[in-house]
């Protein structure tokens, strides 16, 4: 075995990194975490066949608004615009709010499950999605290991915000600092300008990505498309990831099933020459394949030159057999110097 070889054995020993993995989701992650639907089989939607799936055809139809319907952002947006349709607009917010929030994570352990867990309290996850799988999935598995940071940048239906205290917690939770029981996350909808600052809870998670991408030796982008209503978000996103000329270390990665040459094209500004990586599936990711330690394995890899073997998430355990795998990782974590009683997962 060469010296240069950077052994899964390495890899678990190894937890020396504090700068942050962060993790944007989009629509097409949740789509690739449960391409069969939830628990009770309910389909994630995509712009395409959002007003299908959601239940919206009926009603559009019962007021007017003339297909075609493969694109809710742009149905939305001109609804929302349109003073005599404001009763359209709440009844179309009201059922989304609805069939996201029915939505439960199935028994066994999931993608989410497994991305939750392969990620640090030093690393942050940031969803586009209203879906509450990623907030239940970190619930879940709080108990073995705390989770990444997570913020929702569209809200969440998993979601209350006390404005009092200036805090997020979950749905069925009430806030630690006053007992009050808060007020549901509201939704981001699709408009042409979206603003981001007009909600405290949402203008709070996107204050915190961006100081966190300052930060970041990795940037993944999962599923997400960065779709034409979302320019105020690119642009938070740059200003967070800064001059792509001075990022000349850091990795960016892809997880999409588009080609590399359009992918490429949309996320330029947060690519410095080579270093990027395209991956069709997240267990071919940085994180999927090195657990809890993907910016050790890069830095191995980038800065030393090193060969990197990388691992398999037992993708079919339950979750006994699920934490069992994942126990050698957290407990050098806990003994390591570097990280205080409060970094510590257990």
């Amino acid at each position: 075995m060469s010296s240069h070889d950077f052994t899964v054995e390495d890899e678990i020993k190894g937890a020396e990194f504090t700068r942050p993995h962060v993790v944007i989701l989009g629509a097409g992650a949740s789509l690739a975490a449960f391409p069969k639907g939830d628990r009770n089989g309910r389909s994630l939607p995509l712009i395409k066949n959002f007003v299908e799936v959601v239940g919206l055809l009926s009603l559009l139809e019962r007021h007017s608004v003339s297909p075609p319907y493969n694109d809710f952002e742009a149905i939305y947006s001109d609804i929302a615009v349109d003073p005599k349709k404001s009763a359209l607009r709440i009844e179309i917010e009201t059922r989304v709010h609805d069939y996201f929030s029915r939505l439960r994570l199935p028994d066994t352990p999931t993608l989410y499950d497994h991305l939750v867990l392969s990620l640090r309290p030093k690393d942050v996850i940031a969803t586009f999605n209203w879906d509450p799988f990623l907030r239940q999935a970190a619930h879940r598995n709080y108990a073995f290991a705390k989770p990444p940071i997570i913020l929702f940048l569209h809200g969440n239906v998993a979601i209350r915000y006390c404005f009092d205290c200036k805090v997020s917690f979950g749905r069925n939770q009430y806030c630690q600092h006053c007992g009050k029981r808060g007020t549901s996350s509201p939704l981001l909808y699709p408009v042409k300008e979206k603003d981001y600052q007009a909600d405290p809870c949402i203008a709070s998670d996107w204050s915190t990505l961006t100081k966190k991408l300052k930060k970041a030796w990795a940037v993944t982008f999962f599923g997400y498309g960065a779709p034409k209503t979302d320019v105020e978000a690119i642009r938070l996103l740059k200003l967070g990831w800064g001059r792509v000329e001075e990022r000349d270390l850091e990795q960016t990665e892809m997880i999409s099933d588009r080609s590399e040459e359009e992918l490429i094209k949309t996320w330029s500004p947060f690519i410095h020459t080579h270093h990027y990586d395209v991956r069709q599936l997240f267990y071919e990711s940085w994180a999927g394949r090195h657990p809890r330690r993907s910016c050790e394995a890069l830095w191995a890899q980038n800065m030393k030159c090193q060969v990197i073997k990388g691992t398999e998430i037992p993708l079919d355990a339950d979750f006994d057999v699920l934490y069992q795998w994942f126990k050698p990782r957290i407990d050098a974590e806990v003994a390591s110097p570097l990280f205080s009683s409060k970094q510590k997962n257990h």
